[in-house]
């Protein structure tokens, strides 16, 4: 199993969502970063489960601990070690599903891949998984930002049909973002967008939505063609959290609806290096960064789970109906917002260590 993401800043996440503990090892973490865990801690609260009514009434505290590679604070760029134990974990709710598989999940591939899985929660593919990727991203991106000053900020875009108005990426805000439990800085849409979740929730259904992320202060140069471009690794990062389907970058999809001399981004001068007036291709030319924001969108699907009854059939083949058991997100995307920062500070704090290694 593939459970380890980058090459010079490497994570390998483990546990199972209702095993003991999650956690994550970070490898190649530069060494003499003075880590604020009140940060780590703060991201993995945005992501845990009840925190609204809009999320999973699991009740995790998602108390980070260290286990090793920090002293006094400061990390020794030794094996960076955070881990978090299940409190909540509830395995007998999920007896049912030792024989019927949930439509859309992984309980039936993780079967016939390993021969055996874990029947309660989803084991790895559940998204509690994603806890060792808050804990290494937040630690990416404190060095990111001590070092090369970047930061990152991701949103809920849309959910279901209802969208959020424009959001100026230059300045959109963690706070501005987290002043609904929505995490969609425009009020009027965000409102909307919780009706959508908790009818979808009274329905005892699912709903899924967009995040767009945006990181600021990029230098140019950032990325390795051919085959790790920026927005490429930036793709694998995003389609690997669980619920993704979709990802483009810039003008993504839409890009497809213009002529070249409307689509190019134009040059200008900015002091000591060049910048463009537009921003259609979303930070990245050639897969390496140019300099401008790197702008993104993520598409998360409704959650699979759902406590809907729904005609299927069990592993045997034999019809059955299952109303999935257990506790579910309506939806996921605004505890994925959280997540979907930790994968883009992953992917830079890699992309910046594998340029530093040039010399350049």
């Amino acid at each position: 199993m593939s459970s380890s993401f980058g090459t010079l800043f490497r994570i390998t996440t483990y546990g199972e969502s209702h095993g003991g503990a999650v956690g994550v090892v970070i490898d190649g973490c530069p060494p003499r970063l003075a880590l604020d865990l009140n940060q780590v801690q703060a991201q993995l609260d945005r992501r845990r489960p009840g925190q609204s009514k809009l999320t999973t009434p699991r009740d995790e505290p998602d108390r980070v601990e260290v286990l090793s590679g920090l002293q006094e604070g400061v990390t020794l760029g030794t094996p960076l070690a955070l881990e978090v134990r299940n409190r909540d974990q509830r395995p007998g709710d999920y007896e049912t599903l030792r024989r019927v598989p949930r439509p859309s999940h992984a309980d039936y591939t993780y079967q016939q891949k390993y021969g055996i899985r874990a029947a309660s929660g989803g084991g790895r593919a559940s998204a509690r998984e994603t806890i060792g990727r808050v804990a290494g991203g937040a630690v990416a991106e404190q060095w990111l930002a001590a070092a090369h000053g970047v930061d990152i900020v991701a949103w809920v875009e849309s959910v279901g049909t209802e969208r959020g108005g424009p959001v100026d990426p230059a300045l959109v805000t963690r706070a501005q973002v987290d002043a609904t439990p929505v995490r969609c800085p425009d009020t009027e849409a965000a409102a909307r967008m919780t009706t959508a979740i908790e009818a979808a929730k009274a329905d005892q259904d699912s709903v899924g939505g967009v995040v767009t992320g945006v990181c600021r202060g990029l230098p140019a140069g950032w990325g390795e063609p051919v085959f790790d471009k920026l927005e490429a690794t930036l793709a694998r990062a995003m389609l690997s959290i669980p619920a993704v389907k979709g990802f483009e970058i810039g003008s993504g999809f839409a890009g497809t609806e213009l002529h070249g001399s409307a689509h190019n981004d134009a040059f200008v001068s900015r002091g000591d290096v060049l910048g463009t007036a537009t921003n259609n291709s979303g930070g990245v030319q050639g897969g390496i960064s140019n300099g401008e924001p790197v702008l993104f969108r993520v598409a998360f699907k409704p959650p699979a789970t759902i406590a809907k009854a729904q005609d299927t059939v069990d592993f045997a083949g034999d019809a059955t109906t299952l109303a999935a058991p257990g506790r579910h997100d309506p939806c996921v995307v605004p505890r994925a917002v959280p997540i979907v920062e930790a994968m883009a500070a992953l992917v830079l704090a890699d992309a910046a260590l594998r340029q530093a290694a040039r010399g350049v």
